[in-house]
């Protein structure tokens, strides 16, 4: 199977760089063993919100020359500060251009609402969610609060207790359909997968908005948990327009909604360009002859290997097992690369675990153009990008998605320009 360029990874990352590359005439596949980290995000993209020690970000392109000086092996350092705006304004005209409409820019920080009503800066977060440009207030004084009556990721007792601190009374309304009594007959079914499929249908859109008439006239906006958009994207528009006011999504506890349909969306938008996805596959060994990847092979093609002039590695961090950490090493299954890690496993955590934990900065060590690195030396064609990278901790750093999406963008771009 001959391709221009294979990706490993289907998560952010991988389809950012796929997406790219297909847009430009370029024969692209991927290979995916699975669900992505997508599935469990908040709706919001993080570029920078903290800088490593420990000081806010409100402009991360600002900040990012602090970055660069306090952590040289940074994906972003290896990017360098013009090359991040540029790919930072590149990306909020890509995912826009792709059909996934977000807020926000890169040079100002917003807040999003979490479940537990508290606000976290943020880079991009999804048009329709509930989000603050400052810290300390909201933009309504009043706004009403729905949740389905059970459902126990979502707290609007939690949210309208935060909302009052900063300013904002709420009211808070419960309410049921007849399908979701199906679901309440086994409570680990009430779960927001399963309540999307059920408030997407367009035959429980008139029931919606009669609920949405209790809605207190003096309430500036209304808040849903977000639990729409996984199959009907309509829906919501609909009950803006029957409710006459605003109608914002907050995130829930995990399986996430706008992380799943963001997946399945741009998955499908892969397809319509002509790539090629290979879902539930794992590549297991490559062929690296003259430090150049010649074939990789998979576990369900066998010996039939897969030929590319270039390759991208972009299998995530120890949840989707790009990483592998025993007792003593940690390491890249896939190709044995050069991975940078503490020796000695009790370096490798704090025990405060609200502190910065050592093992979430180690990663596949790469050169400026993150070309990766195995015993040392340089292979030419095989990329690495996202959450694989050494050098930078996305939790404390608020820097996943950023680091995930540019680092996919310029690897594009540099293999465009070959």
């Amino acid at each position: 199977m001959k391709f221009d360029t294979v990706i490993i990874g289907g998560g952010l990352s991988g389809l950012t760089c796929g997406i790219r590359l297909l847009q430009q005439g370029h024969r692209c596949a991927i290979v995916s063993s699975g669900q992505s980290a997508l599935h469990f995000s908040s709706g919001s993209f993080d570029l920078l919100n903290v800088l490593p020690d420990g000081e806010a970000v409100t402009d991360p392109r600002r900040s990012v020359k602090d970055l660069i000086r306090m952590s040289p092996c940074h994906p972003y350092a290896k990017l360098g500060e013009n090359k991040f705006g540029e790919l930072a304004g590149e990306s909020e005209a890509f995912l826009t251009g792709i059909g996934l409409p977000v807020q926000g820019d890169s040079m100002e920080n917003h807040y999003r609402i979490t479940p537990m009503g508290t606000l976290k800066p943020t880079w991009l977060s999804a048009s329709d969610f509930a989000v603050s440009k400052s810290e300390r207030e909201l933009p309504w004084k009043k706004v009403s609060i729905f949740n389905i009556a059970g459902f126990l990721d979502f707290y609007p007792r939690f949210i309208a207790d935060e909302f009052a601190k900063m300013g904002t009374k709420s009211d808070i309304h419960l309410f049921s359909l007849p399908d979701l009594d199906y679901l309440r007959r086994n409570p680990s079914e009430l779960r927001s997968t399963n309540i999307a499929r059920i408030l997407d249908k367009e035959s429980n859109k008139d029931e919606l908005v009669r609920i949405l008439g209790k809605v207190a006239p003096d309430s500036e906006a209304i808040v849903f948990p977000a639990c729409f958009g996984l199959e009907n994207t309509n829906i919501l528009a609909a009950l803006r327009k029957a409710a006459g006011k605003p109608v914002y999504l907050i995130p829930t506890l995990p399986p996430s909604i706008i992380g799943i349909h963001t997946q399945q969306y741009m998955h499908d938008y892969f397809i319509h360009l002509g790539g090629v996805y290979m879902l539930g596959d794992t590549v297991k060994r490559a062929d690296v002859e003259d430090n150049r990847v010649m074939r990789v092979y998979s576990y369900n093609h066998g010996n039939i290997p897969f030929n590319a002039g270039n390759i991208v590695l972009a299998t995530g961090s120890y949840f989707s097992q790009g990483l592998i950490a025993t007792r003593s090493r940690v390491y890249e299954p896939v190709f044995d690369l050069d991975v940078s890690y503490n020796p000695g496993r009790e370096n490798w955590y704090n025990r405060n675990m609200f502190d910065s934990q050592n093992y979430q900065e180690f990663g596949v060590k790469t050169n400026e153009t993150f070309n990766a690195l195995c015993k040392g030396k340089v292979i030419e064609n095989l990329y690495v990008s996202g959450a694989l990278l050494e050098g930078f901790n996305p939790v404390k750093e608020g820097s996943g998605a950023g680091v995930s999406i540019l680092s996919a963008l310029f690897i594009a771009d540099k293999i465009l320009s070959k």
